[in-house]
This record gives structure tokens, C-alpha cells and sequence, in this order.
């Protein structure tokens, strides 16, 4: 583990080949290292968020945008509060600040990992708003961003959502409890949220390193384990 004094050079560095842009969208340049060691040849993932999501629509009934509230696993929260205050105090989003700017500047290369669509075409987002990092009692961090449609949209009648990472290095998991709400919705709107089918055998001997290492640009592996959204109004 890293002196507290070297983790801002350490957040700025990429020390993997491959997956360490995905680390850099978090901007913590040596995370993915240190999930390494500790988890020995464990293959993907390697940071691990539990995910809340809203869907915001606008008084004329159309969904404006996405609300979202990620919380990282301890070890990605451990890493990336290191210097960044008294270590046993509970920081606050001003000390944040700084890493919640460089977390939403860099996810636009990704698209904030998150897929919106209507009638099966991609729904682009505008740049976030409303963003920023806390830090719970009990040590994890959690980011909230709202990203509005660049265009706000009708249903169409149904308005599916997945947030997930193409090459499966950040494992996004719906929350249990109340995982996708709906903010402003018409009257008889509703949100089914459903898991991903389990791996077949071809796949789960996929899920080591050296495949991941070695992943073709655009293979879009992270969809097979992502939980799927459907809000539907009449």
C-alpha cells in the first residue's frame, strides 16, 4: 500500500496494459495493481459497484434523464480516500470534490457506462450534472450524477436501461433494494427490473485473465452480465 503522500501521483498513473483505462475513468492509476495482488490470478472483475439508478421524466411525461448513485467496493474506497483528509474522520463532498470532477470528466470517454434506448435505438446523454462523491460511516464512497438526455423522449412505450462495462474490468450490480425508481413518472408507469441469464460453460471458461488481456477492440463482453431496466407507460 502506497505512502498517503504518493496516492495523488498514484490516481494520475496507468500500470496495466490492458483494463487500466477503465481504472483511469475512476482516476486512481494504480488500483487495478493493488486489486491484483491482493486477489493473486483471480481473472475480472476488478472493482465491483453496487448501482442505483432513477429515471427522471418531465412534466410533459417524456424521460428527461438518468439519476445515479454508485457505491464502491472497500477497496476501491480505501485506495482512493488516501491523502485526501483525516483519515479518521468521515469526508465530505468538498474534500471529494476534486476526484468526483476527474471520475465525470473521464467516464465521458465510456459513456458513463450506462445504455439508455427506446425502440431499440441509443439514446445519447448530455454531460452530467449534480455530481459528487461521499464517504459513508463505514468507509465506502458513492457516486451521484444525474445525466440528461440530450433529447428527452417518450417511452416509445418502453425505456430500457443498463449500466455496465463492455469489457467486464468494473462489475456493475443492481442494488437489492429498490435498484431503479422512477422520478416525476405519468400515472401507470412501472419499472421490472431483471438479472442477466447465468454464464454457459463456453463462457465461464472464458472468465480469465488472459482472455480479458487479449479482448478484441468493441467485443462487448460486460452485456452478458448486465441487469436490464424496462419502464413501460401507457
Amino acid at each position: 500500500m502506497p505512502a498517503p503522500g504518493e496516492a495523488g501521483k498514484m490516481r494520475d498513473r496507468m500500470v496495466l496494459k490492458r483494463g487500466a483505462w477503465r481504472v483511469r475513468a475512476w482516476g486512481l492509476g494504480c488500483a487495478a495493481a493493488i486489486c491484483l495482488v491482493s486477489q493473486g490470478a483471480v481473472a475480472h472483475p476488478h472493482v465491483f459497484v453496487t448501482a442505483r439508478q432513477a429515471v427522471v421524466f418531465g412534466p410533459d411525461g417524456k424521460v428527461t434523464g438518468v439519476q445515479a448513485a454508485w457505491t464502491f467496493d472497500d477497496m476501491y474506497s480505501a485506495f482512493a480516500i488516501q491523502g485526501l483528509g483525516d483519515p479518521a474522520k468521515v469526508l465530505t463532498r468538498q474534500d471529494l470534490a476534486p476526484l468526483a470532477k476527474t471520475n465525470v470528466d473521464s467516464l465521458a470517454e465510456f459513456g458513463w457506462f450506462t445504455v439508455a434506448k427506446t425502440g431499440g435505438k441509443s439514446q445519447p446523454f448530455a454531460y452530467p450534472v449534480d455530481y459528487w462523491l461521499d464517504e459513508s460511516a463505514d468507509k465506502l464512497i458513492t457516486l451521484h450524477f444525474t445525466l440528461p438526455l440530450k433529447v428527452p423522449i417518450a417511452t416509445g412505450p418502453f425505456f430500457n436501461l443498463q449500466v455496465y462495462d463492455p469489457t467486464y474490468f468494473v462489475a456493475f450490480e443492481f442494488a437489492d433494494k429498490d435498484p431503479v425508481t422512477l422520478v416525476g413518472a405519468p400515472p401507470g408507469c412501472s419499472v421490472t427490473v431483471s438479472k442477466p441469464k447465468p454464464l454457459d460453460n463456453t463462457d465461464n471458461q472464458k472468465l480469465s485473465e488472459a482472455f480479458f488481456s487479449n479482448m478484441s477492440p468493441g467485443m462487448d463482453f460486460g452485456i452478458k452480465l448486465a441487469s436490464r431496466a424496462i419502464v413501460a407507460c401507457p
